[in-house]
């Protein structure tokens, strides 16, 4: 006989007398937490957080992923400010970013403090783009030392 799930437990797919059969079939067991997968999203929380306070307003998606042992990738959509928008249509494109760009640098330690404090690993590099031309779409990209590293963080390279 096959098993069935409920509530992330198997048991047997034939009734006993004091449980009335139910159809099992729409149950799926229950995913263990998957702590990388909590630490991504808390991630996202803090670069929202982050853009929110150096911008004025926070953009409108953001989603952090692994991109390999080492590399987190967030990526933040729709994160124009108004007056950013307006600069863009003049024209201005490379000033929005030579600006985003200056603000993003200016604030390394707090870009860095919540990957490292979040991961438990130090930032190796901190790299910063925003694609003016389909609405701010910017990327945060946070390279990590391996586990186990003692030494300097980039939070605390000064430029």
């Amino acid at each position: 006989m096959g098993r069935q799930w409920r509530l992330g437990l198997a048991r047997s797919s034939s009734p006993t007398r004091s449980e009335p059969h139910v159809d099992q079939s729409q149950y799926e067991p229950e995913p263990a937490v998957d702590l990388r997968t909590s630490i991504l999203a808390d991630l996202s929380r803090e670069m929202v957080r982050l853009y929110k306070e150096q911008f004025g307003r926070g953009p409108t998606k953001a989603r952090t992923d692994w991109a390999g042992p080492d590399v987190l990738i967030t990526v933040l959509e729709d994160t124009l400010t108004p007056a950013e928008r307006n600069l863009v249509r003049l024209g201005e494109d490379q000033k929005v970013r030579d600006m985003r760009t200056f603000f993003q640098y200016a604030t390394v330690k707090e870009f860095c403090e919540p990957v490292e404090r979040l991961t438990g690993r130090q930032v190796r590099s901190f790299l910063s783009a925003i694609d003016t031309r389909v609405n701010g779409l910017a990327m945060e990209t946070f390279v990590l030392h391996p586990e186990g590293y003692d030494g300097p963080s980039r939070a605390d390279i000064t430029d």
